[in-house]
Parts: structure tokens; sequence; C-alpha cells
């Protein structure tokens, strides 16, 4: 994998809303390529994901409950088929789909989730929603200066340590983050 492939597989991976992300994912379920994911194909995902839950001596969700958890969630045109319209339709509830197959502690973390703590994440100071990809480069942003600066840096995830997150700084923390000016 290159380093553009691995961008915007970070990139998909951190965000699984954007229609690149869903696209990506999308491609990845759809072992048969026929333009549907279909309980067969998650399957084939998801029993690898029961396989690290019990290695982790964590119970497994049962596959039937994810499956009509997921049907709930996303409302499929026709039922035991996912399309990509589908899946576009249902953001951003669609990452689920995505973390139930792919990410293991992302699904877990749905799975154990304090609806008021969650909403709260996602909310920015100024109100507006912040979307996965922004608290992905804020932890990282974090992660790195303290690395950097043990000593001059103490940190608290509360703390405003990133000022500007929004529209305009988002774009300018990831071009700084990408080495851009």
């Amino acid at each position: 994998m290159g380093y553009e492939d691995f961008v915007w597989f970070i990139l998909s991976e951190e965000d699984k809303t954007t229609d690149t992300a869903i696209e990506y994912w999308f491609r990845c379920a759809d072992l048969d390529c026929d333009g549907a994911i279909r309980p067969n194909e998650m399957w084939h995902f998801y029993e690898e994901q029961m396989k690290r839950l019990e290695a982790m001596n964590q119970e497994p969700v049962l596959f039937e409950d994810v499956l009509c958890q997921l049907h709930d969630m996303l409302q499929p045109a026709k039922e035991g088929a996912y399309t990509l319209e589908d899946v576009r339709r249902a953001r951003p509830q669609s990452a689920l789909l995505f973390n139930t197959l792919f990410n293991l502690h992302k699904f877990l973390a749905f799975e154990n989730r304090d609806p008021f703590a969650l909403r709260a994440e996602s909310m920015g100071e100024d109100g507006q929603v912040v979307s996965d990809w922004d608290r992905f480069a804020r932890t990282e942003y974090l992660r790195l200066a303290v690395e950097d600066e043990p000593d001059e840096m103490q940190v608290d995830s509360g703390d405003d340590a990133w000022p500007g997150v929004g529209a305009a700084g988002d774009a300018a923390a990831m071009d700084t983050a990408a080495g851009g000016p």
C-alpha cells in the first residue's frame, strides 16, 4: 500500500459517513460484486469479529441480533440486501454497518455507548456537530504534541488545546498535519 492509498484508507476508516468512505467500505463488503451486501457476505466478516470477542472474553453479540438491529437502522429497500443507495441514505447510521464488520473497537464502543455522552462528544463548543474525522485529528494532534514536548504540555481532553476546530480550522489543521502550509 502506497502513501496515497494509506491516506485514503485512514480517511475512510476514521469517518465512515463520507461518500468516499461509504463507497470504499461497500466495495470491501460486497464480496460477489453484485451491488448488494447480503447476510452471507456480512457473516464472512462478522464471524471473525465473534472470534476476536471470544478471545477478549467478551460475550459475542448474536449475528441474528446484529442483522435485526442493522435492518431497523438502515431500512433497506429490499429486505436482506443493502445497496449502496440504502447505505448512503442512512448516514450516519451506515457507519455502524461497516464498524460491525471491520472495526471491533468501534463496534464495541457503539454497543456499550452512553447516548448522552455520545451526544455531548459529537458536539463542538460552538454547538456544531463535530465529525469523526475532526475528533480523530484532534486526538492525534494532541497525542503527537505530548510526545514532542511532554514536559511543556499537560493535555486534558476537555481543554481547548486546539482552538478553531470548525469548518475553517479543520482544513487548516489537516493541511498542517499533512505537511502543508
